[in-house]
C-alpha cells in the first residue's frame, strides 16, 4: 500500500498523540490593509522548509529530538471573518485541552486574537510578548474593529493593562503610541529590555506573537506592509535565545507574503525563525 502523500514542515512529522507541540496554518488575509497574500505563507513555508537542516546551531537542539505534529492548514470560508476567527479559537482550544502547545503559522496578524483567546481561557494569568513593526493598537480601522491593525487592542480588551509587552515598534498613529503609554509596555525600534522582561515573567504563562515585519525589509521584503528601520536576522535569533527561558504556552508567526519576494529569501527567513521558535518552546 502507498504511504500517504501529506506535506509537513521539516521535522514536524510525529504523531499527534506523541507530540508536545502542534503546528497549524491559518491561511487568512481577509482584513489586510495594504498588500494581500499572507494566506499563501503556510503552504509555501512547508515546501521551502526542506532547504533547512533539523539541527539548530543557535540553540544546540534538533527537531529530531522533540515531538512536533504538523496539523496542516485550517480550511476557511471566504468572506466570513468572524467564522474564521471562531474556527481558529476552536482548534487551538482542542490542542490546549489535550495538554499540547499550539503554534500557528499565519496569515495576517488578526489570526493572533482567537489563538490568544483560547490560551486565555485555560491560563487566565497569561502575558503576551508582541514583536512587530506596527503598534496594532487602533480602536478600529476604517470602521472595522476586527483588523490586523487592531489586533493587539482587542487582545488588551481581553487581558487588561500591563500584560502586553511590545518590541520593535516603529509605525502607528500618534494616538496609538500615546495610548500604549497608559496600557501596554511598548519599546520603540528595538528589543532593548527584553531580558529584564523575561526575568520578570519567569514562572508565568506566556504567549509569543511574532509579526515578521519586525525585520528590516532588507532582510525580509516579503510582507504586505514593509517598514524600514527594523531589526536584523541575528537580532531575531538573539530574541529567541532569550525567550527560551520562558514558559511559552502558545505562539504564532504571521505576515509573510511569499510572493512579494521571488528570491525566496523571506520564506527561508520565516522557516528558520519557526524552527528556532519551536525548539525554544520545546521542554526538555
Amino acid at each position: 500500500m502507498l504511504n500517504k502523500n501529506i506535506y509537513t514542515f521539516i521535522g514536524f512529522d510525529s504523531e499527534y498523540e506523541d507530540s508536545q507541540i502542534v503546528v497549524f496554518g491559518a491561511p487568512f488575509d481577509g482584513t489586510t490593509s495594504f498588500r494581500p497574500g499572507t494566506r499563501f505563507a503556510p503552504a509555501v513555508m512547508r515546501n521551502e522548509s526542506y532547504g533547512l537542516e533539523t539541527y539548530s546551531p543557535y540553540l544546540d537542539k534538533d527537531l529530531t529530538d522533540i515531538k512536533v505534529y504538523d496539523a496542516g492548514d485550517l480550511e476557511f470560508p471566504f468572506g466570513n471573518t468572524k467564522k474564521v476567527l471562531d474556527m481558529i479559537e476552536e482548534f487551538a482550544k482542542s490542542v490546549l485541552n489535550d495538554g499540547k502547545i499550539p503554534v500557528m503559522i499565519g496569515g495576517e496578524h488578526l489570526v493572533t486574537l482567537p489563538s490568544v483567546k483560547a490560551v486565555y481561557e485555560k491560563y487566565k494569568d497569561i502575558y503576551v510578548l508582541h514583536f512587530d513593526a506596527h503598534t496594532d493598537l487602533r480602536e478600529d480601522y476604517m470602521g472595522e474593529k476586527l483588523s490586523h491593525a487592531t489586533v493587539i487592542r482587542r487582545v488588551w480588551e481581553l487581558l487588561g493593562d500591563d500584560r502586553i509587552y511590545q518590541f520593535g515598534i516603529r509605525s502607528g498613529e500618534r494616538e496609538e503610541f500615546e495610548w500604549a503609554k497608559r496600557h501596554t509596555n511598548l519599546t520603540k525600534f528595538t528589543y532593548k529590555g527584553l531580558e529584564d522582561v523575561v526575568n520578570k515573567l519567569k514562572g508565568k504563562k506566556v504567549y509569543v506573537t511574532i509579526d515578521l515585519d519586525i525585520l528590516d525589509p532588507s532582510v525580509f521584503p516579503g510582507t504586505g506592509t514593509p517598514e524600514p528601520g527594523g531589526i536584523l536576522f541575528n537580532d531575531m535569533m538573539n530574541i529567541i535565545g532569550i525567550l527560551k527561558n520562558l514558559d511559552i504556552v502558545g505562539a504564532d508567526i504571521v505576515e509573510l507574503s511569499p510572493h512579494y519576494d521571488n528570491s525566496g529569501v523571506s520564506t527561508a527567513v520565516a522557516c528558520k525563525i519557526l524552527r528556532e521558535l519551536v525548539l525554544a518552546i520545546s521542554k526538555n
